[in-house]
C-alpha cells in the first residue's frame, strides 16, 4: 500500500516526481557528452580513410586509360576538386511514468512508482564530392605536353631512382636516343643509353649529382651538377658519363637543363622529354593481353614481352590479364569480361605505376602534386 503524507499525497509518487527532472537531466548529459568530441576524434580516421579512397580512385583510373589506348579507346580523366564531410549527432529523451494509486487491487500494487527513461543519438556522415573532368587546354598540357626536364631531375634530386625516372620520361639525352614505340614497333636505344643510365645511377648513389634552380633573366632554369669522385669507380663513371655525353662542364661541374634534341655548346644537357601520352602508350603496348583478342582483331600484338631476354625491353610495368584478378592485386580493372591487375608482389612495376602520379603533375603544372582540399564541418 502506499503511504500517504500529512497532506495525503501518496509518498511513492511525491518521491519519483521529485527526482523525474534529476533523472531526465543525467540521461540528456549521458546522451550529449560525445558531441563536443567529434570533429576532432574524426580527423585521424577521415584523412587515413579519404586518403585510402583517393589512392584507390587513382590508381584505377590510371590503369582503366592504359587498357583503354591498348584497345584503341581515348583516355579519360575525372579529377577529385574538393571533400566536404559533414557530421550531424540527433539526441533525444524519453521519459515514462508509471504511478501506483489508492484504487488498484491491493494484489497488483507496487511499493513505489515506476519510471522509464529512454535515449536515443543518430550520427550521420554526408560527404559532398566535387570532381573536375579533364577537357580542353588541361587534357592538352596533361597528356601531350613534354614533362619539364628540369622537373625531371628535380625527383632524380628527391632521392627517386636515376635509370627509372629517365628510362620512363626521356626520349633522347644530348641526342643519345632512348627506346621507344612507333606504330606499334619498339624501336631499340642507342648502344650508349642504357650504360649512361647505369652510370648516373652509380654517380646519383655515391653523392655525385645534384640539381638546382637559378634566376637567369626572366626564367628559372635547371642546372646539373656532377662532381667528380675520390675512388677509381666513382672517377670512371664521371668520365663516361661526361664523353658519352660530348659534356664540357664548366669549372663547378654544372651543366644547364635545356629541352632540346641537341645541346649548342659542351655546358648543356639537351633533354628531350616524353609527354604523358607517350608514357600511357608505351604501357599499353606492354599488357599481356589474351591471345584471341589479338586474334580477333581487337587489338595489336603486345610490343614489349615479359619473356625478353633484356630486362629493358621487357614491361616497365607488368599488367597480367585473366578471368579474375588475385584477391591483394595492387590494382586491378575490368575490361569487357577480361580482367587487368598489377601483382601486389611486383615492386618494381609498382614503383613505376605509382611515379606515373607524379609525372602528371609535373606535365601539367610543372611541380609535384597537391591532394585535393578536404574539409570537415561537424554539426
Amino acid at each position: 500500500m502506499n503511504l500517504l503524507s500529512a497532506t495525503g499525497t501518496p509518498i511513492g509518487r511525491f518521491l519519483f516526481f521529485g527526482r523525474a527532472p534529476l533523472f531526465a537531466t543525467l540521461v540528456l548529459l549521458a546522451a550529449t557528452a560525445g558531441c563536443s568530441s567529434i570533429g576532432p576524434s574524426s580527423v585521424p580516421r577521415d584523412r587515413s580513410d579519404y586518403l585510402k579512397a583517393l589512392a584507390t580512385s587513382w590508381k584505377t583510373q590510371m590503369l582503366s586509360n592504359v587498357v583503354n589506348i591498348r584497345y584503341g579507346e581515348p583516355p579519360s580523366f575525372l579529377d577529385v576538386a574538393s571533400i566536404v564531410s559533414s557530421y550531424s549527432l540527433d539526441t533525444n529523451v524519453s521519459i515514462g511514468v508509471t504511478s501506483n494509486t489508492l484504487s488498484t487491487a491491493a494484489s497488483s500494487q507496487l511499493p513505489w512508482s515506476a519510471t522509464v527513461v529512454g535515449a536515443g543519438a543518430s550520427y550521420q556522415d554526408r560527404p559532398t564530392i566535387s570532381y573536375t573532368p579533364l577537357i580542353g587546354d588541361r587534357f592538352t598540357k596533361r597528356l601531350i605536353r613534354p614533362i619539364p626536364p628540369a622537373g625531371i631531375f628535380e625527383l632524380i634530386q628527391s632521392g627517386l631512382p636515376a635509370d627509372v625516372v629517365l628510362q620512363m620520361t626521356v626520349r633522347s639525352l644530348n641526342g643519345i636516343k632512348n627506346q621507344g614505340i612507333s606504330g606499334g614497333t619498339l624501336e631499340p636505344a642507342d648502344p650508349e643509353f642504357y650504360p649512361l643510365l647505369d652510370a648516373l645511377r652509380r654517380l646519383q648513389n655515391a653523392g655525385r649529382l645534384s640539381v638546382r634552380t637559378e634566376k637567369r633573366g626572366t626564367e628559372e632554369v635547371g642546372v646539373l651538377t656532377v662532381v667528380e669522385g675520390r675512388t677509381p669507380e666513382v672517377a670512371r663513371d664521371f668520365n663516361f658519363v661526361r664523353d658519352t655525353l660530348r659534356a664540357r662542364p664548366d669549372k663547378d661541374g654544372d651543366l644547364l637543363i635545356v629541352f632540346a634534341p641537341t645541346p649548342r655548346s659542351g655546358r648543356e644537357l639537351a633533354v628531350l622529354s616524353r609527354s604523358m601520352g607517350d608514357i600511357l602508350l608505351d604501357l599499353a603496348w606492354g599488357i599481356d593481353v589474351p591471345a584471341e583478342h589479338v586474334a580477333s582483331g581487337r587489338t595489336l600484338p603486345t610490343v614489349r614481352v615479359n619473356s625478353s631476354t633484356s630486362p629493358r625491353d621487357r614491361p616497365m610495368v607488368k599488367i597480367d590479364s585473366g578471368t579474375a584478378p588475385p584477391a591483394n592485386a595492387f590494382a586491378a580493372v575490368e575490361y569487357g569480361n577480361t580482367w587487368y591487375w598489377i601483382d601486389d608482389n611486383d615492386f618494381n612495376s609498382k614503383r613505376s605505376f605509382t611515379l606515373m602520379m607524379i609525372f602528371t603533375a609535373l606535365a601539367e603544372t610543372g611541380v609535384v602534386p597537391q591532394v585535393p582540399a578536404l574539409t570537415l564541418p561537424v554539426r
